[in-house]
């Protein structure tokens, strides 16, 4: 690292679990950030200002005024922009000695097969079943790092998976790609606005964990959080093997 980083990242070179070495670790890293929503705009901006040297934002949709009660990476100037774009100019003013990469369009099998083997860990900021199933199988067929988060009225869970764990579930192991899941959405729902900062902001988290290696990250574990009563729930997940993603006979 050169001055001007060991004195932006002073910080994080005081704690033992990260110093020069994790930093630099953080600093060689790509992470792919699949959503500039809610989720992503609490999780992509700590990843940038803790240092994660490419950061890859993808999404599809445009900045509506509807999303400026949560997604605090887009202002009322963003309105109509896309949002890979949007979060593009608030990360880099947030640190622009990072690389952001923009991909304005949603998750398909074939672009993740293309992006995967250079990134070093997935955020699923999504929100919809059928895209988080997509962006599981193709992490576990690139056996690269997931942490998966999702927030809708006032709860949000989390977890990790991690297919070069042989003990790690994978999402679908606990939700079947082919379960009959009731599709809901914040638009007909309604959503907590600070739920998908504390979600995302955790996510960030546990993808810096993952990353540098330290602490017990969310691997078998799935966290909950209530913002009604600001509690916090937490259940084991095992890996099952007859799933049809990770299972034995995949």
């Amino acid at each position: 690292m050169n001055d001007e980083q060991l004195l932006r990242y002073s910080r994080h070179l005081l704690l033992e679990e990260i110093d020069i070495a994790g930093q630099e670790t953080l600093l060689k890293s790509h992470a792919l950030v699949i959503g500039a929503g809610g989720l992503g705009s609490a999780a992509a901006p700590y990843l940038a200002a803790a240092g994660i040297g490419h950061i890859t934002l993808m999404d599809h949709d445009q900045v509506e005024l509807t999303n400026l009660q949560r997604q605090i990476m887009h202002t009322e100037k963003s309105v109509g922009k896309s949002k890979v774009n949007s979060g593009k100019e608030f990360l880099q003013q947030l640190n622009a000695s990072i690389q952001i990469e923009t991909i304005e369009a949603k998750a398909t099998a074939a672009l993740l097969d293309e992006l995967l083997p250079s990134v070093d860990i997935v955020l699923d900021c999504t929100d919809n079943f059928a895209s988080r199933h997509l962006i599981n199988a193709s992490c576990v067929k690139h056996r690269t790092p997931l942490v998966s988060g999702s927030a809708l009225g006032f709860d949000g869970q989390i977890s990790v998976f991690d297919p070069r764990n042989a003990a790690s579930p994978c999402y679908a192991c606990i939700f079947a790609p082919d379960d009959d899941f009731a599709e809901v959405s914040c638009s007909s729902m309604g959503i907590f606005s600070p739920l998908v900062g504390i979600i995302g902001a955790i996510q960030a988290a546990q993808a810096i964990q993952v990353l540098i290696g330290f602490g017990e990250v969310l691997v078998g574990r799935m966290l909950l959080w209530n913002a009604r009563t600001t509690q916090i729930d937490e259940f084991k997940i095992s890996r099952n093997p007859e799933c049809s993603v990770c299972g034995k006979a995949h």
